[in-house]
């Protein structure tokens, strides 16, 4: 029981120490959809073609999806009609030395400059913050971009909600030693349990699993909870943070360096000098010890983009399910509802789907970091 309380204990700090090495490592990609509301010369507007107003009108599936599945400066609520109802996030850039702080409310979506600086919506510059001059020229030195962007704020949330989890737990047990587990502990034991008994132990070893439990157990909550959280489509859920590449990749270089630091001495013997393979293979030409590096930077990438790409697909097809009812309402405003029956249904279907989804690749990526560090910390007789 009281290594069980250790353990939690423990984990709120890993988490803590996680949340923010992923604020500093987040990419900054911006939400790109946004209405163009600029000033239009007059005579500009009777000159355009009934065309041009048609593919204006038009719905951009592609456009919407990406718009729902990459970060932004601003937490997009909904729009009603050209109204954008977004809740702002700080904006913080380093300038020349110069910390500049304001909120993302004064871009006005993209359309407005504020203090010499610009949300580019488009061009070589799209979804990076640029200094712009009052003739409209780039300054193609860039600010250093440190904002609390949707993603590090959604990672944020999760944080509080995790540490909360296991703050509660640990305190149920301490009041509640040799009862049987109630509310919140009843729910999260067996899973605790689980993946101690399942999958660390198993992969790492009786004697030398607990050192390693605590990183562990934060990575499968981690990427569960978030999991979860981009499945729901209002705030504080919706952002698409395990679909974010920064973010599996930031993890999967944590699984690495954990990796690399407890790797044992039989570990980097069988990396640079291989036993039982034959010396023409090391000399002159180092060909084994490259295959074995190369394998070194190939684990940790597979888990990047394993659960990026999961999670990723994941969401464009639920969104491309629900694109389809615009794009037939578009032809036919009937030929629109009478599809939307099946877009929902398989959407619905495919919300289920991704349910499992999320539990099977915060197990997946906690089972493969486990086995990474047990074959790092193997010892051979």
């Amino acid at each position: 029981m009281k290594s069980t309380i250790k353990h939690n204990k423990i984990n709120v700090f890993r988490i803590l120490f996680l949340a923010f090495l992923l604020c500093v490592f987040q990419i900054q990609f911006i939400n790109a959809q946004h209405t163009n509301n600029s000033p239009v010369n007059e005579n500009k507007e009777h000159a355009e073609s009934w065309e041009e107003e048609v593919e204006k009108s038009e719905f951009k599936a592609g456009k919407e999806i990406i718009s729902h599945i990459v970060d932004s400066h601003e937490w997009h609520i909904l729009t009603y009609g050209h109204t954008h109802v977004s809740i702002p996030l700080p904006i913080i850039l380093i300038d020349n030395g110069t910390i500049v702080t304001f909120w993302s409310s004064k871009f006005h979506h993209g359309h407005d400059s504020y203090k010499g600086y610009k949300l580019m919506s488009d061009g070589e510059y799209k979804g990076k913050i640029v200094r712009i001059d009052e003739a409209g020229v780039i300054d193609p030195n860039l600010p250093l971009d440190l904002s609390i962007t949707k993603n590090v704020f959604a990672i944020l949330i999760s944080m509080v909600l995790i540490c909360w989890m296991f703050i509660s737990i640990a305190r149920t047990y301490t009041k509640r030693k040799g009862k049987a587990p109630k509310g919140l502990q009843s729910l999260l034991e067996p899973i605790i349990l689980f993946i101690r008994d399942d999958v660390v132990k198993p992969a790492i070893g009786e004697k030398k699993y607990e050192k390693f439990m605590p990183y562990l157990l934060t990575l499968f909550f981690f990427i569960f909870l978030n999991n979860l959280l981009g499945l729901v489509p209002f705030f504080p859920g919706g952002a698409n943070i395990t679909g974010n590449i920064a973010v599996t990749g930031v993890l999967a270089v944590f699984t690495f360096i954990i990796t690399a630091v407890s790797g044992n001495r039989n570990y980097w013997k069988h990396i640079v000098n291989t036993p039982g393979v034959p010396w023409w293979l090391k000399i002159p030409i180092p060909l084994m010890p490259i295959v074995e590096i190369m394998g070194l930077v190939t684990k940790p990438f597979v888990l990047m983009v394993r659960l990026f790409a999961n999670i990723t697909a994941g969401h464009i097809i639920v969104l491309g399910f629900i694109s389809l009812i615009f794009i037939f309402g578009n032809i036919n405003p009937v030929l629109g509802y009478g599809v939307s029956v099946l877009s929902v249904a398989f959407a619905i279907f495919m919300g289920f789907l991704e349910l499992l989804v999320a539990l099977i690749q915060a197990y997946v990526f906690t089972l493969l970091s486990a086995l990474y560090i047990g074959m790092a910390t193997e010892e051979h007789h």
